[in-house]
């Protein structure tokens, strides 16, 4: 996954569709068309609530929607620098990197999104792509992105910065013509096994998306306006023409690297290589239809 994506809806509708309570005060972001690492965020949590003494009343838990800022910073980091980096966590091993497995074992989040931007190179060019939920953007509904949240406090004292990454796996079916990775998409039915602060990760919601979830996926080329992170606006997410190149699906044998390591740890492999034949689906993606059909 790339570190771009859309997230445009209130927190306040985010709390109805998500069953939480808004917790964001006044310091939700307004509709943002072209997220990018180190904004402000919605995410959804579920914890514990502290009474009016501060106790924790360990007999029920709370769903709310808060603000955290996309990218990772550990509890342990000596400074909140390396955050721009740690936007994203692999679903495969974040449960054995120190940066994500003490965040993975006990804080899990959803993070609402229209959907996701990934860039695709062709002849030279970088086209970019639009992926949504098809089915859930006909009905007003978000994708859920499966993340990981986790406090960190700065030496000199001060608010805690509160700080999120995306899990990702491996892309499959026609999302994999276009990047190797994509964000762990969870369904209505995964959010509260998945947000229980009492329980550890779901092993079985760790893996790669079912065909089902992909099938209603929309795939949608768009212009590369959505390049600079100053463009703003309703007019990234309309479909673009495919440029000749693309079309053409002249993809590099060997793909980019799809996400930052730990600031301790050497890069590790960036998993599978690109693509290079031309199939059935990107065939269809190519002709500007979705990976589900229109």
């Amino acid at each position: 996954m790339c570190g771009r994506y859309a997230s445009t809806k209130a927190a306040v509708d985010i709390a109805e569709e998500f069953h939480a309570v808004d917790a964001t005060g006044d310091a939700a972001p307004g509709p943002d068309y072209n997220v990018a690492p180190t904004k402000p965020v919605l995410a959804v949590v579920q914890r514990h609530p502290r009474g009016a003494e501060g106790n924790v009343d360990e007999t029920r838990t709370e769903r709310s929607v808060r603000v955290v800022r996309w990218g990772l910073v550990p509890s342990w980091a000596k400074d909140a620098s390396g955050g721009s980096r740690l936007i994203n966590a692999r679903a495969e091993t974040a449960a054995d990197k120190p940066s994500f497995r003490a965040a993975l074992a006990a804080r899990r989040c959803l993070l609402p999104a229209d959907g996701w931007y990934e860039w695709r190179r062709g002849g030279g060019a970088k086209q970019p792509f639009f992926i949504t939920g098809a089915t859930a953007a006909a009905r007003g509904g978000s994708l859920a992105m499966a993340g990981i949240w986790e406090f960190w406090r700065s030496p000199d004292g001060g608010e805690p910065l509160v700080t999120a990454a995306v899990l990702t796996t491996d892309a499959v079916g026609p999302l994999a013509d276009i990047h190797p990775r994509m964000p762990l998409l969870l369904a209505a039915e995964d959010w509260a096994a998945w947000l229980d602060p009492d329980g550890e990760a779901p092993a079985s919601l760790l893996r790669a998306p079912s065909d089902a979830v992909v099938a209603g996926l929309e795939l949608r080329p768009v212009s590369a306006m959505v390049n600079n992170v100053r463009n703003e606006g309703p007019e990234l997410l309309a479909r673009a023409e495919l440029a000749e190149p693309v079309l053409a699906l002249d993809l590099p044998t060997e793909p980019t690297a799809t996400e930052p390591t730990e600031p301790t740890e050497p890069a590790g492999p960036t998993g599978p290589t690109g693509h290079t034949e031309r199939t059935e689906r990107t065939a269809a993606l190519a002709a500007g239809r979705s990976g589900a059909g229109r």
